[in-house]
């Protein structure tokens, strides 16, 4: 746009002060335009942890806990930042040493296998935040049982990874925030080694859902036409328990490599 540097557009402002100014003095009825307020958030997203706030914006006295409006809509802490209360070996009695709460993360530090939750979900939402070392594999696994010799013969997982450095990183099918091996993840979304990523998993009378840092990366529904496909095209078709449970317990995975967690949380569907 051409600037005016004509004699009406200096006047212009000039007297549209002044108009303004005898408005104000002389009526005194030109009050200021209302300035407009943004909207509030809901409860419910106010209640919906990781979707809003990055895992590396929140302040670090914010980790491990809930809001009231968290708690009000029926979310539980899974790991409090600083014991493996409520977790175990996969089949196995206790927490095993290679697995610590670790200055508020749960971390892998050494060799202990798989871990699980004691408790048991159906219908649920999870959030946590994940942070995996350079070429590092984990991963989280859902509606695990222990009918089986290891944890991924049964139960589904969204995998953990660094995907620059790791050779399954090449393949959308086995990147971060895929279905292990069944459905892949879009490019982009993880953050590199190192920095925290958040993930959700929404499992409903079958249909599942994962998130990636406020992306929903995978779409799925157990037990359909498609999966059943996916499945028999795998190294899953020799395991018959893969993907049956509909309800089980929530399972790390121990790959071998670092790998820390925190902000763990679920929020049981009825």
């Amino acid at each position: 746009m051409q600037r005016d540097t004509g004699r009406r557009g200096s006047w212009a402002p000039a007297t549209a002060a002044a108009l303004a100014l005898l408005c104000a003095v002389a009526l005194g009825a030109c009050d200021p335009a209302p300035v407009e307020q943004p909207p509030e958030r809901s409860e419910a997203a106010a209640a919906a942890p990781g979707r809003d706030v990055p895992a590396a914006d929140r302040g670090q006295a914010g980790h491990n806990t809930l809001s009231a409006a968290e708690r009000a809509a029926g979310w539980r802490l899974l790991f409090d930042g600083e014991t493996l209360d409520g977790w175990r070996g996969f089949r196995r009695d206790g927490a095993p040493d290679g697995w610590k709460a670790v200055d508020g993360t749960l971390a892998r530090v050494g060799p202990g296998g798989d871990i699980i939750t004691e408790d048991r979900f159906g219908n649920f939402e999870l959030s946590l935040d994940w942070r995996i070392a350079t070429g590092g594999n984990s991963g989280v696994f859902y509606l695990a049982t222990e009918d089986t010799d290891w944890i991924f013969e049964g139960a589904p997982e969204m995998q953990v990874l660094d995907d620059a450095a790791h050779a399954d990183g090449a393949s959308p099918l086995t990147s971060a925030g895929s279905n292990f091996a069944l459905y892949g993840a879009p490019r982009g979304v993880v953050r590199p080694a190192g920095e925290w990523n958040t993930a959700r998993v929404l499992v409903r009378d079958g249909r599942v859902e994962h998130w990636l840092n406020g992306e929903r990366v995978v779409e799925y529904e157990l037990g359909s036409e498609d999966w059943r496909r996916r499945v028999a095209d795998s190294k899953f078709a020799g395991w018959p328990s893969y993907g049956q449970a509909r309800e089980g317990h929530i399972g790390l995975q121990d790959h071998g490599d670092p790998v820390w967690y925190r902000n763990i949380k679920i929020r049981p569907i009825e």
